[in-house]
């Protein structure tokens, strides 16, 4: 097995728009007060009414923020990446978490005590405007999320959902642009809010019609275009 490489907590927290507001000494001070945690693929991080005692960052790996209904039906809100934060609302008001958070792949996280961040926080105005701004981009894309749920067919919201992951976790490939990030049918009609089997009867067909490719469980998107118009929207770069 190959070594992973160390994970330096300064480096992570000094790439996040949040925390480039504040000086590289404050930066300094809240990596080394920062606590690094791994957890596997498919481990659960923090479930919903879990004390929301600390924001966390993913230094390396993706990570499913979810919520389930009463009789199980998963709803996947969002998929937090390398380099991004999770776990915000809870910093602020010390509330218990209102979703799930589970490790898609094996995963290092900087776990940021909410103790420590608000004694930082409060003397660092500049922070908490941008961690507003991110909050309200949360809201955004979480009111954004219900309206398609509401007024969007499947298809479309399938569409639409892809062509957010290309935005999101793109790379590109020989034959388009491949979402690197391995969700499972299941995962994506969570997504999306439809059945897996839904999901398998419009993957496939746009397979033959050539808009996408599916290998090893990644999906390339090889008509943007095509997507894009079936959701309703110009194209994700």
């Amino acid at each position: 097995m190959a070594k992973v490489a160390p994970v330096d907590p300064e480096t992570i927290l000094a790439d996040h728009g949040l925390l480039q507001a504040f000086d590289e000494a404050t930066r300094r001070r809240i990596a080394a007060q920062a606590g690094p945690r791994r957890v596997e693929a498919g481990k659960v991080i923090f479930q919903r009414g879990d004390p929301g005692d600390s924001m966390i960052a993913v230094a390396r790996g993706q990570v499913k923020i979810s919520t389930y209904s009463q009789d199980g039906k998963e709803l996947v809100l969002n998929i937090i990446r390398t380099g991004e934060v999770f776990g915000e609302i809870g910093l602020l008001d010390g509330e218990p978490r209102t979703a799930d958070a589970a490790a898609l792949v094996t995963c290092d996280l900087l776990v940021l005590k909410r103790e420590t961040f608000l004694s930082h926080l409060e003397a660092n105005p500049e922070v908490t405007r941008r961690l507003l701004g991110i909050l309200c981009q949360r809201l955004r894309r979480t009111s954004a999320h219900l309206e398609d749920s509401l007024f969007l067919e499947a298809p479309a919201r399938l569409a639409r959902a892809l062509s957010h992951l290309v935005g999101a976790f793109g790379i590109p490939a020989r034959a388009g642009v491949c979402i690197d990030v391995k969700l499972s049918q299941q995962q994506l009609g969570a997504i999306v809010g439809i059945t897996r089997e839904s999901v398998n009867k419009h993957l496939g067909a746009w397979q033959k019609a050539g808009w996408i490719a599916i290998r090893n469980g990644y999906i390339t998107v090889v008509d943007a275009d095509a997507l894009a118009a079936l959701a309703g929207r110009e194209p994700e770069v």
